[in-house]
């Protein structure tokens, strides 16, 4: 089995966000960047692919030099080859286009991407993707089993988890819960040796339009401040007079 998984790189959970050129851009200066959670979700999946039923396993991404370092992660725990296309992604349809197009050369029997990105949260690609590769397709993964050609896949839904049995090739967007959170590896000194040799390769983009463009970002309004109270009839009074709730 081959498996292409299609890796975001994000902005740490913790990173102070910025705007700059009028709130139009992202203000990269001092932030950390990571895998995004849901994609390393996809990818510890695809691990124990690789070492149960000797999957190969690829990482993908869109991306200028500056991911690299998330790709050599994404190598160092034990994805066997790296793919950067070289350009910015700039919005869900131009980076399901440019993955698409490496999905169809790799002849890949699974795709696996987060359900959404924790920076822009679009939640389009898997299912772009899904829909350019004609592949059959289940968001929000959160349990995934192979056997041969065959897949059993659960997914959240409204109210419940749905359980669903398709084929070989398939298209996932998963998340929290297609593994556990102790399951999620930290790269050992041993992965990060190896992943200086692996190959990470860099490929020039098709041509693709964006359907949407960022005009400006704007942070959430400051929380007000707290006002404590001690007694419940104060309380009450607040809740009448200031909050109008009661």
């Amino acid at each position: 089995m081959k498996i292409l998984v299609c890796i975001s790189n994000v902005p740490d959970t913790t990173a102070k966000i910025n705007f700059t050129d009028g709130d139009t851009k992202f203000d990269t200066n001092g932030v950390q960047f990571v895998i995004n959670p849901n994609d390393e979700f996809g990818l510890t999946r695809a691990m124990w692919f690789k070492e149960k039923q000797q999957a190969t396993v690829h990482v993908a991404t869109v991306g200028d030099a500056s991911v690299e370092p998330t790709m050599r992660k994404a190598l160092a725990i034990g994805a066997d080859e790296a793919i950067r296309i070289n350009a910015n992604p700039s919005d869900g349809f131009f980076v399901a286009s440019q993955l698409a197009e490496v999905a169809k050369n790799g002849a890949y029997d699974l795709v696996i991407g987060g359900r959404e990105s924790i920076d822009y949260n679009g939640g389009m690609v898997p299912g772009i993707l899904a829909s350019l590769l004609d592949m059959n397709f289940v968001n929000a993964c959160i349990s995934l089993e192979i056997d041969g050609n065959n897949a059993t896949a659960i997914r959240e839904i409204d109210g419940g988890k749905e359980t669903l049995s398709t084929n070989l090739p398939l298209v996932i967007g998963g998340q929290k819960g297609l593994v556990a959170e102790s399951d999620l590896r930290i790269p050992n000194m041993r992965g990060i040796m190896m992943a200086r040799k692996k190959t990470l390769s860099v490929v020039e983009p098709i041509d693709a339009n964006s359907t949407t463009k960022d005009t400006k970002f704007e942070k959430p309004a400051a929380k007000g401040a707290v006002k404590l109270v001690d007694n419940v009839d104060d309380l009450i009074n607040l809740l009448h007079n200031e909050a109008k709730v009661i």
